[in-house]
């Protein structure tokens, strides 16, 4: 199993006070740096445009990461691919794994924010169907250097050619999904790998909609190998569990209270989140071995996981700890899973 993680650049502490966003960008790429160095096998970076997030531009992120790493795989946390233009998306990428010599991905998915629809001038209206329409076309600059396309959404392409051409042919795209089964059912049809992002309930209840995906690409004739499974969970270790919820606690809170007065969720209070925490719970804090016992757990559960990535900075937290956990992950939490795996 891959280990990981996934980051947002949040403009605000733990808090909710502003930070220097200077420091906050450079505090994130020493981040990705220390995963690397510390043995994690890939690190994402999100996209928002709101005021709560400065990293509106994940490839510029992840461009200053790629010359800052020598093995860890740098990948989007997802490409909000509806509100983006595939040709300059693949662009970014491909340069990225010019940069990095190899090492780049793209997760791309729908969005579950909206606020990049009106900032570029397109319809919610449209929210499914400019997505399929730029996977399309994404995937078709992915394999083809020169493209013949046409779409509603977007100019006609007729024979031009797309560059840079990335170094890993293919370049690596999954599908980032969240609990809609036609958006499963879509990864499985291409026989791209699907990420799943899984922030809360219990995550065994996502099992029937990855055996459709599993179902639907068998029936399209894609290989076991090529139907990839991987999960973004949020979490965080420390050295006891009891560090590790104190720690996590306030800023998760606030930030998912804040989320749920947009979506009609109630605020988010410390019982709600220590049962999170459960045996059966989506989130991932606690001490080493109880946070590797839990994936071991959630893996069985979900038929097999080939990537596990932690979202670690919805609290806020501070650089240090951050890298404290960051050590911890890498010392102890992705050592023990792949002991694991290797006895099974």
């Amino acid at each position: 199993m891959q280990v990981g993680i996934d980051s947002f650049a949040a403009a605000f502490d733990e808090n909710s006070r502003a930070v220097d966003p200077a420091a906050r960008m450079r505090h994130l790429v020493e981040q990705i740096a220390h995963a690397d160095e510390v043995g994690l096998d890939v690190f994402g970076v999100g996209e928002h445009h709101r005021r709560e997030f400065l990293d509106s531009a994940p490839a510029v992120i992840l461009g200053a990461a790629a010359v800052r790493t020598e093995r860890i795989r740098l990948t989007s946390a997802v490409t909000v691919l509806s509100a983006e233009d595939p040709v300059r998306a693949f662009q970014n990428f491909a340069t990225i794994d010019l940069l990095s010599r190899g090492r780049a991905e793209m997760i791309v998915g729908r969005g579950s924010s909206i606020e990049a629809f009106p900032l570029f001038g397109y319809r919610l209206e449209d929210y499914d169907a400019l997505f399929a329409e730029k996977l399309d076309l994404l995937l078709k600059i992915r394999d083809h250097e020169r493209v013949e396309w046409s779409g509603r959404f977007r100019p006609t392409l007729t024979g031009q050619g797309v560059y840079p051409r990335p170094i890993q042919q293919p370049l690596p795209i999954w599908l980032g999904v969240g609990g809609t089964p036609a958006s499963f059912a879509r990864a499985g049809a291409l026989g791209l790998p699907l990420m799943v992002a899984i922030i809360g309930g219990e995550p065994r209840r996502f099992r029937p909609l990855i055996d459709l995906y599993r179902e639907t690409g068998a029936r399209h004739g894609h290989t076991a190998d090529q139907l990839k499974v991987g999960v973004h969970m949020l979490g965080y270790v420390a050295d006891t569990t009891q560090q590790a919820a104190d720690t996590f606690f306030p800023g998760y809170a606030k930030a998912m209270t804040d989320v749920g007065k947009e979506r009609g969720w109630p605020p988010m209070t410390r019982a709600s989140f220590d049962a999170q925490r459960g045996p059966n719970g989506a989130l991932l804090v606690g001490s080493p071995d109880e946070v590797v016992d839990k994936i071991l757990r959630h893996t069985e559960a979900l038929g097999g996981v080939v990537r596990l990535s932690f979202m670690m900075n919805v609290a806020s937290l501070p650089q240090a700890k951050m890298m404290h956990a960051i050590d911890a992950i890498g010392a102890r939490v992705a050592p023990a899973l792949r002991r694991a795996e290797a006895e099974t």
